[in-house]
């Protein structure tokens, strides 16, 4: 089997990781008094590599969950935003979407920054708005926070990079809290949470981190007020019930073997060097833009000649995507992805609302017989059609 389904989850993982997975089911469980035997906390250390991945000063600020669409439905219903603006790109995943659309006090205050047909969102559109739903609503609240914006860094479905440092300055000359996604970014893509100045970030780990399933978590600043989604035992101080505002974010017992591959698996990019792992993923990603673009009747989304994610878009003409995902995989042992792909606002701009595109998505774990063995495949049915 050729897998080529990586922005939905990376596959295979590197031996280290699946090595520390194991050894922690093998380990005994973290006790509330620890011995000189013991070695350094998993969740800590896991913490000090996404710490260092995404350039972020305060570890202790990173929270684990079961992944991006848990913790952003943590934030989305945590944060002060009663009455106040939320705009969201058009880029944006479900994980996203349905939070905010299903939120009782929040649905009339969503706003829809448009993208273009490559899935890129303009600068100006992001102040444009701004401004003009912060005048709706007014000035901000004691809390400090006029609105929030919520940014998919990549798109999981043309693989534009959205210019977050630009985005950010304009929201913190507005008053605008940020949320940047970064699902499909972090651990393919340079992320730099201080350098943007983003208020929070989410992370998944099983995509580009290369860690198993049910793994994640969000980075937020000290300052930004956030009440928890869950209350529960967090084995620190259990004579505390009611909170102030001091609160605890991880209730709960926590999923400590999939902590660490998630920590294994930001090892091997942090030894690696993202950079390097773009670069070569961006190479591979080329060659099947560059090949498909030769085959009659193949439309690919999105611009080669910008930064993009490793993943891209198309359709074949008189074809349906779903039908194109079902000769890969039946008759050439290949796994893609088709549909809609969980973002279906930015499909109503690459015009393809109806019927999705065909995702081909790649991981440093991708070849470049993997890469050879599909653009032959294509290119046979292309001409067979």
């Amino acid at each position: 089997m050729t897998y080529l389904n990586n922005a939905a989850t990376s596959w295979p993982k590197p031996a280290t990781v699946r090595a520390a997975i194991s050894s922690a089911m093998e380990s005994v469980p973290i006790g509330q008094l620890r011995s000189c035997l013991d070695g350094e906390d998993v969740f800590d250390v896991c913490r000090r590599r996404l710490a260092a991945l995404f350039h972020f000063s305060d570890p202790s600020r990173i929270f684990f969950t079961s992944g991006a669409t848990e913790a952003l439905n943590i934030l989305i219903s945590g944060l002060p935003l009663a009455g106040k603006p939320v705009l969201v790109t058009q880029t944006e995943h479900n994980s996203v979407l349905r939070p905010v659309y299903n939120h009782p006090a929040l649905r009339k205050q969503v706003r829809v920054i448009p993208c273009d047909p490559d899935g890129r969102v303009r600068v100006e559109d992001v102040e444009r708005m701004m401004k003009a739903h912060a005048a709706e609503t007014g000035t901000a609240d004691a809390s400090g926070c006029s609105g929030l914006i919520i940014v998919n860094h990549c798109s999981n479905v043309t693989g534009a990079v959205q210019d977050m440092k630009a985005i950010c300055d304009i929201a913190r000359r507005q008053g605008f809290l940020t949320l940047t996604d970064a699902s499909q970014s972090a651990g393919c893509l340079p992320v730099d949470m201080d350098g943007w100045m983003t208020d929070m970030l989410v992370f998944t780990g099983h995509k580009s981190l290369l860690g198993p399933q049910g793994t994640g978590g969000y980075c937020i600043r000290k300052d930004i007020p956030l009440r928890p989604l869950l209350f529960g035992g967090t084995g620190r101080d259990s004579r505390v019930i009611v909170y102030s505002d001091d609160y605890e974010y991880e209730a709960g017992t926590q999923n400590a073997p999939g902590t660490a591959g998630l920590s294994a698996g930001v090892k091997y990019i942090l030894d690696k060097g993202v950079e390097r792992i773009m670069t070569e993923e961006e190479r591979r990603i080329r060659l099947i833009d560059e090949a498909l673009r030769t085959l009659p009747g193949v439309k690919v989304y999105g611009n080669r000649d910008t930064c993009r994610g490793p993943l891209l878009s198309f359709t074949v003409d008189q074809w349906k995507t779903a039908d194109i995902g079902y000769m890969l995989q039946n008759a050439y042992g290949i796994v893609v992805r088709t549909g809609l792909h969980c973002s279906p606002l930015i499909h109503e701009a690459l015009g393809t609302a109806e019927d999705g595109t065909v995702r081909v998505s790649i991981s440093d774990m991708t070849t470049d017989e993997d890469i050879r063995y599909f653009i032959n495949s294509m290119t046979e049915i292309c001409r067979a059609k």
